[in-house]
């Protein structure tokens, strides 16, 4: 089969890799049907995360069809279309059971498999996989595979910052998750959103998705521009979905006292000042979202075409140009690209 490798900062190629086997009992093996590139892959891609000494696999977001399954396995079949989280979780410890899937004792990373490619293996197959109504219709795969990760991520993000009826909610981040965290916002009834971007299609996309004001300031100055649209206060709910020390902070501090912070952004060299966190009075909630506790929502509101996150995806390549897609993400000619198998 073919699939992506990362062998250093830049440099990314689609190979001949073996095809998976199942190993556990409790696998499932899929024919991928779509996969992408998230924006946590470009952190490798920029040298700012290390890598596998002899190369990577790549990818942790997928949908497609199920070949074989272990055993164990009863939730899903060979021939049933499927959207798994980025995360394998059981689905049944505490934890999971907490609404936490992102941090079942037994997770497993999907970036460990590699999902960009035509064939994938699944772990923890029966708390991972979600079975789709039936076979999708083409239009309907972009926003599938959307659920896998940004979608359930932006989602997360809004419920962690508490955004609902009669709330401010502000957005940090202009990415894919931002922008579905924009959507979600509005899906759970947010009064006004504010999103923060610098991007004109950007921009087009946050305002399709429920966006009622743009704030193209960053650090203190979009601070400020907050503040003002919310009559000095800050919002109510504040979503960051970057994960630097800049978006963290403006994220805070635009983020009125008792209010909430929904952070999703993986965290790259961010670190909290405790005076001023104490003095904020905000209340801050995040990591890794747990996709697969939404997913079967999610599934639904698309199937039934009530929402569309799929048009993120501005740029569709096969895998095999998934170097290229790499390349125009990291240099902002694409906010998310979509990579076909067949």
């Amino acid at each position: 089969m073919r699939g992506v490798v990362m062998h250093a900062p830049g440099d990314v190629r689609t190979e001949d890799l073996e095809m998976p086997v199942i190993v556990e009992p409790t696998d499932a093996i899929i024919r991928v049907t779509a996969t992408c590139i998230c924006g946590s892959d470009l952190w490798p891609y920029r040298g700012l995360e290390p890598l596998a000494p002899h190369g990577q696999r790549m990818g942790h977001e997928y949908i497609g069809v199920v070949e074989t399954v272990g055993d164990s396995v009863t939730s899903v079949a060979p021939g049933d279309y499927v959207v798994g989280s980025f995360v394998a979780s059981d689905n049944t410890c505490e934890i999971c059971q907490a609404g936490y899937q992102s941090r079942c004792v037994h997770q497993v990373m999907m970036g460990s498999v590699g999902t960009q490619a035509q064939y994938a293996r699944i772990p923890l197959a029966d708390g991972t996989l979600v079975k789709t109504p039936g076979e999708p219709s083409a239009d309907l795969v972009p926003s599938l595979l959307a659920a896998s990760d940004v979608l359930g991520t932006g989602w997360y993000a809004a419920i962690a910052a508490e955004a609902g009826p009669g709330k401010t909610v502000a957005v940090v981040g202009d990415g894919a998750v931002g922008l579905l965290g924009i959507l979600a916002a509005k899906q759970l009834g947010a009064e006004r959103i504010i999103a923060m971007s610098r991007h004109a299609d950007r921009q087009a996309l946050a305002r399709r998705f429920g966006a009622t004001d743009i704030v193209e300031e960053r650090g203190d100055a979009g601070v400020a521009a907050i503040k003002e649209l919310t009559g000095g206060l800050g919002a109510h709910s504040t979503i960051e979905a970057v994960g630097t020390q800049e978006s963290m902070e403006q994220a805070i501090r635009a983020t009125r006292a008792g209010g909430h912070v929904g952070y999703v952004g993986v965290s790259h060299d961010v670190s909290l000042d405790g005076f001023e966190l104490f003095f904020s009075s905000v209340h801050l909630h995040g990591g890794p979202a747990p996709v697969r506790a939404y997913l079967p929502e999610l599934i639904q509101l698309i199937w039934d075409r009530e929402i569309d996150p799929g048009v993120v995806f501005d740029l569709t390549l096969h895998l095999d140009e998934a170097s290229e897609g790499y390349k125009a993400m990291d240099e902002r000619r694409a906010t998310k690209v979509l990579l076909t198998t067949d």
